[in-house]
C-alpha cells in the first residue's frame, strides 16, 4: 500500500469516528436530526469520507474492491449536492449498519503488513 493509501484510508477513519462521536448520543433518527450542530458536523464527514475516496490508487480500489467505493463516493455527491433534500432516516441507518462495517474494513486493511 503506497503511503498516500495509507494517509487516505487514516483520514476515513478518523472521519468515521466522527461520524460515530457524533451520532452516538441520540437514539433515533429524529433525535440526531433535531441537533443540527452534530448532524451537520456528521454530513461534513462524510463528504470528507467521499473526497478520501476519490485520492485513492485505482490500484487500490480494485485490490479491495470488497469495499463499495462506488456507493461512498455517491453518498458525498448526495450530501453535499442535495443536502436539504437529505433523509434523516436513511442517515441514521447507514450510520448504524453500514459505517461500523466500513470502519472494521478499514481498520483490517491498515493493519496488514503491505
Amino acid at each position: 500500500m503506497s503511503d498516500k493509501d495509507r494517509m487516505n484510508l487514516l483520514s476515513m477513519l478518523d472521519a468515521i469516528k466522527k461520524i460515530i462521536e457524533y451520532s452516538e448520543p441520540y437514539e433515533n433518527a429524529d433525535q440526531f436530526h433535531q441537533s443540527q450542530r452534530d448532524f451537520d458536523a456528521a454530513m461534513m464527514n462524510f463528504i470528507v469520507l467521499g473526497e478520501m475516496v476519490a485520492r485513492l490508487s485505482d490500484d487500490f480500489i480494485e485490490k479491495y474492491n470488497h469495499i463499495d467505493w462506488f456507493k461512498i463516493r455517491g453518498f458525498r455527491n448526495i450530501v453535499a449536492h442535495e443536502y436539504f433534500g437529505i433523509d434523516a432516516e436513511e442517515v441514521w441507518q447507514i450510520i448504524q449498519n453500514h459505517v461500523p462495517k466500513l470502519k472494521n474494513d478499514l481498520t483490517k486493511i491498515i493493519n496488514l503488513k503491505s
